[in-house]
């Protein structure tokens, strides 16, 4: 029976389904951590290359999952191997990013609580993995969450170290402005309430019996009175905005005064001296020698074993709480953060939150008497009071970075060294003098406007006038190269520009004015034709017989009537007959593409319109657009008059009837534009033979004739 892998390897072009995929990749999966290489998963999974990416990651995050549950009551060293494995198929883009997280997730779920505290070592050695930018967007909600759902399975006294192995490495994961760890509102945990009287049962009668028997050895002797006084001022460390009502401040500022003063009149011993025969002596050796005694507290705090826990609140404990180092310092430092908090400002306290002149007083001394009592309370009670205090500035320090909105911190950049700074201010020149300086720019014919550039702009010529007239500051193009560059169809500013060009370089803006064109862009690309056109070479002997023939009609007639005395007053000039001749019998070049600026322009006629309409055909309503019909007219043309034919003649013969550029050259230049070859060459030779008809019979020249050219000329 063949495996799903051998059946893909043997068709590797065929879709294979999701079990098929998932089976494959459950094996290879086994094979590469037996291996401890991704590259063989990676291969298989690229052997399915029929499948899409999608099609092929949701199998292959099902298999991990799968085999992380076969793999739960195996060695947790096995556990981490596939939660490895899964990391490097993550880099190699075969999985979904959150996968290793979900195995994790998976795992806690179904484990016991010991378990979790052992696989729990992976996720703090993987930290740096996590807070890459390939895993920490997508993985830090569902790490958070993992974690949460831990601290919630956990209990606070029975696992206190593991709790707070999660807290650190939280800190260690998210950056240090990340706003859901910051209690930005600077809330308060008033769900922590603390029960005390008699009605608290923290012991059975067995061990209130052996509680009483150890009070009796220790001389504080406590009341009732006092013992509710102590436990009540926990609500107000809960609770700091009590103390800005004026009743429950009054309250508050009693029991303090009680407690504090119980603390001054019961001190207790330092355990370090109890050996000494000379405690004075060991205690003057201690004050001179800080830094040694700061080195054994560090080496004592290391050793020491402690635990926070919440302490007990039975009554008869309060004698033995009160002869504890740490349940005083714990006490006294409670103080100190209250009276923090209720002196500086934050930005989320109410405004009629604030202190009178008496409180404020009252908070300055007491807190000077609680310093003391922790320099007084050993072991290394100065060390220790140094200690709160550096916190206490701080935890101010962090607090207006709240208050300014918690900015990312970033590592100040080191200046680089400019090398400018390193070297001795040059030495300053004496200044010249004004008159001097004028002086002799006077005499050198210069100027002299007392900034250097001003005075380098007026000296670049003698002639300041010329020098703007130089070719250099000619800035305008030519026209023929700006009508070449590319620009939009219809730009009014090129086209304002370019006329503007026109009329400065060539006479063409003023002969072309007889020839009106219904759009600038079409005239402007008349004129570039024509420009191009004037560069091409001509014959060298052209005569201007024809041009003054069309120019005056009676030109003929004129010259025979004064043929006889043109001819005396040539050969009065001395210009041989012979010359005449020869000039006459030289070929006469017209200028077919020139015309006269006093010529009348050729119309379109009916008979035009009748010749020409068959050959635009069809497409009728492109030439009826051009010209300047509207939609709707064509329409209408097109209703009345079915056939293509008769819709082009009716209207082109209302095109010439209200248009006064219907002339035979714009409707040339019109079906060019348009692309309709075949009409526009019928144009062309329309025009031809417009032009030859009117010249059909020419007059034949005399020699009157002949010798008035020659004086013409």
């Amino acid at each position: 029976m063949t495996t799903a892998v051998e059946v893909a390897n043997k068709a590797p072009g065929k879709l294979a389904n999701y079990f098929e995929l998932q089976a494959a990749f459950e094996k290879a999966l086994e094979l590469a951590i037996t291996d401890g290489n991704v590259e063989l998963l990676v291969k298989e999974y690229n052997s399915f290359s029929a499948n899409t990416e999608h099609d092929k990651r949701l199998p292959m995050d099902h298999a991990f999952r799968v085999l992380l549950m076969k793999r739960l009551e195996d060695d947790v060293q096995r556990i981490g191997e596939l939660v490895r494995l899964s990391v490097d198929a993550t880099r190699a883009e075969i999985v979904s990013n959150t996968i290793p997280v979900v195995l994790l997730i998976d795992t806690f779920d179904v484990v016991t609580l010991d378990k979790c505290q052992e696989i729990f070592q992976f996720v703090e050695e993987l930290v740096e993995v996590w807070k890459e930018e390939l895993f920490f967007a997508s993985c830090k909600n569902n790490i958070l969450r993992m974690c949460n759902d831990l601290l919630r399975r956990l209990s606070r006294t029975q696992n206190t170290v593991f709790c707070g192995r999660i807290q650190l490495f939280l800190s260690k994961f998210f950056p240090f402005s990340e706003r859901s760890g910051l209690n930005i509102v600077s809330e308060f945990n008033l769900d922590n309430f603390t029960e005390y009287g008699l009605d608290s049962k923290d012991h059975d009668e067995s061990d209130n019996k052996e509680l009483e028997d150890t009070a009796e050895d220790i001389p504080l002797k406590i009341d009732y009175d006092l013992y509710c006084k102590f436990w009540s001022l926990q609500d107000f460390f809960r609770n700091p905005n009590q103390c800005y009502n004026k009743a429950q401040w009054k309250m508050f500022q009693m029991h303090a005064e009680n407690i504090l003063q119980s603390f001054s009149s019961f001190k207790l011993e330092d355990v370090r001296q109890s050996g000494s025969d000379n405690a004075s002596e060991t205690g003057q050796a201690m004050e001179v020698d800080e830094e040694a005694a700061d080195a054994a507290a560090v080496n004592a705090v290391v050793k020491a074993n402690h635990f926070f826990a919440k302490f007990l609140t039975n009554p008869k404990l309060l004698a033995l709480q009160l002869s504890d180092a740490n349940f005083r310092r714990a006490v006294l430092v409670q103080f100190l953060i209250l009276f923090q908090y209720l002196q500086v400002s934050v930005k989320f306290k109410i405004d009629t939150y604030t202190l009178t002149a008496d409180q404020a007083d009252f908070i300055k001394d007491t807190e000077s008497r609680v310093y003391k009592l922790l320099e007084e309370t050993p072991p290394y009670g100065k060390r220790f009071s140094r200690t709160v205090h550096h916190m206490l500035v701080r935890e101010e320090m962090w607090n207006n970075w709240k208050n300014e909105g918690c900015k990312e911190f970033k590592k100040p950049e080191e200046p680089a060294a400019n090398e400018e700074d390193s070297k001795p201010p040059p030495t300053k020149r004496p200044r010249r003098a004004l008159g001097d300086a004028l002086r002799d720019a006077a005499r050198n014919g210069k100027f002299f406007l007392g900034n250097d550039n001003l005075t380098r702009l007026w000296n670049y010529s003698p002639d300041n006038l010329q020098a703007c007239k130089s070719e250099q500051r000619n800035f305008l193009p030519l026209l023929e190269t700006y009508l070449e560059t590319p620009h939009e169809k219809v730009d009014p500013a090129f086209e304002w520009r370019a006329l503007r060009l026109l009329a400065r370089q060539t006479p063409h803006f003023f002969t072309s004015l007889s020839q009106p064109s219904s759009k600038i862009s079409d005239y402007l690309e008349q004129v570039r034709k024509r420009l191009i056109r004037d560069k091409e070479p001509k014959p060298a002997a052209l005569l201007s017989s024809n041009s003054s023939e069309n120019s005056f009609g009676l030109a003929a007639n004129h010259a025979s009537a004064e043929g006889d005395q043109d001819a005396t007053v040539a050969l009065q000039d001395g210009e041989p007959e012979q010359d005449l001749e020869v000039e006459d019998n030289e070929p006469v070049v017209e200028e077919v593409d020139e015309v006269p600026a006093h010529e009348k322009p050729l119309m379109v006629t009916k008979e035009h319109i009748q010749e020409v309409a068959p050959l635009i055909g069809e497409p009728w309503m492109k030439v009826g657009k051009k010209i300047g019909f509207t939609n709707d007219e064509l329409l209408f043309f097109q209703m009345e008059h079915p056939t293509a034919n008769v819709a082009c003649v009716q209207m082109l013969t209302n095109w010439i009837s209200d248009d006064d550029d219907a002339t035979l050259d714009n409707w040339a230049y019109m079906l060019e534009g348009l692309e309709m070859n075949k009409a526009a060459e019928a144009v062309k030779a329309i025009i031809e033979r417009e032009k030859s008809g009117s010249t059909a019979a020419p007059v034949a020249p005399s020699a009157a004739d002949n010798d008035v050219e020659v004086l013409s000329d």
